[in-house]
């Protein structure tokens, strides 16, 4: 029986998602320097499954990093813990039963630190680089990532920038500034914030560390995918549906997937992956239906979901290829199916779930009427972050 390594991190190189390059792990990177497309971290999985016991690792009390072997951090004493990951999985029948889907759960990511899931990324990402010396950092945001990583930051005793469009939720601005970050408001939508983050981040030396342009903070979201077949025995659901913006969980589950088939912990097959996006902004929908490798630029983006409205997400080839290999789909919500899902969940589940969230239980109908989703199928939704996030400051 394999048993717990001394190894503190089987992190064996950077590879690019597109062209294949291998970059050097323990300095820092961003893109990949042929092709300019993203770069993930690869691992030594075959030593790391004759070493390493699924269930010893997953009974620790270290949350998110009851991983870290299968995480990028060389000394995990420098780990920006603030108690991200471990968030439960719920059971939703009362939820399950209004739509004849008995054996639907619900992924709770509001309860993680800053309420929402961009803990994860935040964690890991803002951990590595300031291990390899990063000091200063520059986030583009439509609200949530901002605040996560300021309270990174803060943790780590480091600068952040953060650039969001004027009408970002107040109470995302409000957040990042408690924790000490510069937040400059920008003039349009998360793309413009993106491109002045970028352009300030090349004339200063700051590290970037918008969606998938740095390799860490996909590793912080792919715990998700550990999390969800360990708390169901080992056993993949059929299918996940995750709110799409930058796609980021999407690619973190599929690699964790894959990552535990190679390690021995799960066999047979994996769940498909449903991306759901809002009516007013869905490029990957219109994308993965028109056959595309890439997302065109979706014009005059406008959904209340502000966590939604990416007109264009950076790793739109990855996301698209992760939906095509998982045999998934994508669908489309309006925003006032969001609010009613939203006050569906709290009804009958007691679940403070975000209009990103709510988004998925709001697919539930359109895909089961398309026979996407069948009733005998083990279903998960997952909600991204709080819905306490949203109400009015005053």
């Amino acid at each position: 029986m394999p048993i717990s390594s001394s190894r503190t991190s089987y992190l064996d190189h950077l590879a690019c998602s597109h062209c294949g390059k291998l970059h050097a792990p323990d300095e820092l990177q961003a893109l990949c320097t042929n092709c300019g497309e993203p770069l993930l971290a690869r691992y030594d999985l075959t030593a790391a499954r004759a070493e390493l016991d699924r269930d010893r690792l997953a009974a620790r009390s270290d949350r998110l990093w009851n991983w870290r072997e299968l995480l990028p951090l060389r000394d995990p004493a420098r780990a920006l813990y603030l108690g991200e990951g471990g968030t439960p999985l719920f059971r939703a029948p009362r939820l399950g039963a209004t739509f004849n889907l008995p054996h639907l759960w619900i992924k709770d990511e509001g309860l993680n630190p800053t309420g929402t899931f961009k803990a994860r990324g935040m964690a890991v990402a803002l951990s590595r680089a300031l291990e390899l010396g990063a000091r200063e950092f520059v986030v583009p945001t439509a609200g949530n990532a901002g605040g996560a990583a300021a309270a990174y930051g803060a943790r780590g005793a480091a600068r952040v920038h953060v650039y969001m469009p004027k009408d970002a939720p107040a109470a995302n601005r409000v957040e990042a500034e408690v924790a000490g970050a510069e937040v400059t408001l920008v003039d349009g939508l998360i793309d413009d914030a993106g491109k002045l983050a970028a352009h300030r981040a090349r004339e200063r030396d700051w590290f970037d560390l918008s969606t998938l342009r740095e390799p860490y903070r996909v590793e912080g979201k792919k715990t998700m995918g550990y999390e969800i077949a360990q708390q169901l025995g080992w056993r993949l659901p059929d299918a996940i549906l995750y709110p799409t913006g930058g796609g980021t969980g999407l690619i973190g589950m599929w690699k964790a997937f894959a990552e535990m088939e190679t390690l021995g912990w799960i066999a047979g097959r994996r769940p498909r992956l449903i991306a759901v996006q809002a009516e007013g902004c869905a490029p990957v929908y219109r994308a993965f239906h028109a056959g595309a490798d890439r997302c065109k630029l979706w014009p005059n983006a406008q959904t209340a979901a502000a966590g939604l409205r990416v007109p264009k997400p950076f790793a739109d080839r990855l996301i698209l290829q992760t939906l095509r290999e998982s045999g998934g789909t994508a669908v489309t919500v309006s925003d006032d199916a969001m609010r009613q899902a939203q006050h569906l969940i709290s009804r009958y589940e007691g679940i403070a779930a975000c209009l990103e969230g709510a988004a998925t239980i709001a697919a539930l109908n359109p895909l089961i009427q398309s026979g996407q989703l069948r009733p005998n199928e083990q279903i998960v939704c997952l909600n991204t972050g709080t819905r306490l996030k949203e109400l009015q400051l005053h």
